[in-house]
């Protein structure tokens, strides 16, 4: 077998931000499109009252689900933070 190579490298960390401009249009259409995300993502688990139902050919519970949202919301809160670091310089605060 051998050695995968690494995905993440300090050159590459922060790659995807790589054109990132602070301008009110693109920030409005980013808030309108991640209001339109969450809508449908609750939509979804919205009828199952039973947090504890299993859903889905793996047998996930809702609760489950409505967890791991919270999990990548908070990821994607991060990415966020790095990408207003990109573009206001603003860091460690």
């Amino acid at each position: 077998m051998t050695e995968q190579p690494a995905r993440w490298t300090e050159a590459t960390v922060h790659a995807d931000f790589d054109g990132a401009v602070a301008e009110q249009s693109v920030a409005e259409a980013s808030f309108r499109d991640l209001a339109r995300e969450q809508a449908a993502t609750d939509a979804t688990p919205a009828g199952f009252p039973d947090l504890g139902e299993r859903v889905g050919p793996d047998g996930i519970a809702i609760r489950e689900l409505r967890v791991h949202r919270v999990e990548e919301y908070a990821r994607h809160c991060g990415h966020a933070d790095l990408l207003r670091e990109c573009v206001d310089g603003r860091v460690g605060q």
